[in-house]
């Protein structure tokens, strides 16, 4: 443990830092200082108190703003420190006035933290993630109150003392929370340039969808990429290891994730055929509705009821889908009918032919066709098609719009569904009569 780590440095560090508070409390001064603080604080409170409400008021107005109603709740959240920092102030003057100025050392490492705190606050306001704000606000104070304080050198040194040397690679636990950080920032910096990106992208008309989905997830990988090797390279680890190393776990790991790997090589083919992409309305199986988002491993397809299914890209690539929307939007609809064998034929496909003009959904070009499609046992069967351009709003209630109309029609010009029947034929049963012997 002792080759691993210099405990030394950090016995000699710690030992400083307890002469140097065992000096300070010494003085009377101190005491002086620490009462004001706390004093102040108190005073501070009960001014945030009555100054909280109208300053509410003033800053309502803002609220619904979407850009500054972060800065809002953080001019909120920092009336307190505000206020505390402008007493400390105060009370820095008066001292610096009455005495030596070094006797209010201690006002003045409270007014640095304060200022550090509220420029920290107001900076991590402009973050859309509370979570992530409060974090990086934390983080951020904490190194900047260890610097004011003068502990953050020391503390830096023991930290990169802790470490761990393998050959030529030494690991530090200050090279890995550094490592750690720069990782975190730049995997931030790399989605937040990505999305920046994607937006652009999602504006080039002249890349078609599946395009735009396969251009933007290669530049987030890549992003991403970027940003591993260079937290990787922070810390000091080689390259070459690291290939490896990789080599022998990609081949392991091969082997039991083949269908994520065959899921995410089925995706980039999808989007390279451009056999589907975002809008077209499929069919695979028994899922059928429209292509909500394409991923690394899914097609988000989203049906009429409101149900989303999850279709893994490899179902795309080996099943048959029925792509109703590849070439175009047209879609052609059909639906059959029967009539009575009374009824005249060329009046019921005219009839039929009118009746598909109410539904808004159906086009006039191309023409909706009405043909004779058989002599059934008691109708005359009819079998109607038209087309529509919007197949992601339905098929279902388009027929249902259309059977309606047909049937209105009918009723009007007295033309007659029949039902379904029989013809019973009744005969005498046949006697069997013996035939004498002839012998």
């Amino acid at each position: 443990m002792q080759d691993l780590f210099d405990l030394d440095l950090l016995r000699r560090g710690f030992a400083e830092f307890a002469e140097a508070a065992g000096a300070a409390l010494a003085d009377g001064w101190i005491a002086v200082q620490v009462s004001l603080i706390v004093l102040l604080y108190l005073v501070a409170l009960q001014l945030g108190r009555w100054l909280r409400p109208p300053l509410g008021r003033a800053l309502v107005r803002f609220e619904s703003r979407a850009r500054v109603a972060g800065a809002v709740r953080a001019a909120q959240s920092v009336l307190l420190p505000a206020v505390y920092l402008g007493l400390i102030w105060m009370a820095m003057a008066v001292l610096r006035q009455v005495t030596w100025p070094s006797r209010s050392y201690l006002l003045g490492v409270a007014a640095s933290l304060l200022t550090a705190w509220i420029v920290i606050r107001l900076g991590t306001s402009l973050i859309a993630s509370p979570a992530l704000a409060r974090v990086l606000t934390v983080v951020a104070w904490s190194l900047a109150a260890l610097d004011i304080m003068g502990l953050l050198t020391p503390l830096m040194q023991g930290l990169d003392a802790l470490a761990i040397e393998i050959g030529q690679l030494r690991i530090s636990v200050l090279g890995v929370i550094k490592g750690a950080v720069l990782l975190a920032a730049l995997i931030w910096a790399a989605g937040f340039a990505a999305r920046a990106l994607e937006q652009r992208i999602g504006r080039w008309g002249q890349i078609t969808p599946s395009g735009r989905v396969l251009l933007t997830k290669l530049i987030r990988i890549l992003l991403i990429g970027f940003a591993v090797l260079i937290a990787l390279n922070s810390v000091g680890i080689d390259f070459t290891a690291v290939a490896v190393f990789s080599g022998a776990v990609g081949l392991g790991v091969g082997f039991g994730l083949q269908k994520v790997v065959s899921n995410l090589i089925s995706g980039i083919i999808l989007l390279l055929d451009r056999s589907v992409k975002p809008g077209d309305v499929i069919e695979v199986g028994p899922s059928f509705g429209w292509i909500n988002t394409m991923g690394t491993r899914y097609v988000s397809v989203v049906t009429r009821d409101g149900k989303e299914y999850l279709i893994p890209n490899e179902d795309l690539i080996t099943q048959r889908v029925v792509n109703w929307s590849f070439t175009d939007n047209l879609v052609r609809v059909e639906v059959t009918f029967g009539t009575a064998y009374d009824s005249d034929p060329h009046q019921v496909r005219r009839i039929a032919v009118e009746a598909t003009r109410k539904p808004r959904r159906v086009l006039a070009e191309p023409a909706p066709v009405c043909h004779l499609a058989g002599f059934g046992e008691s109708s005359l069967d009819f079998v109607l098609r038209f087309w529509i351009a919007d197949p992601q709003s339905g098929v279902m209630n388009v027929k249902g719009e259309v059977l309606l109309a047909i049937w209105d029609a009918f009723r009007e010009q007295g033309v007659r569904i029949p039902y379904p029947h029989r013809e019973v034929i009744l005969r005498d049963p046949v006697r069997v009569t013996s035939q004498p012997n002839a012998d």
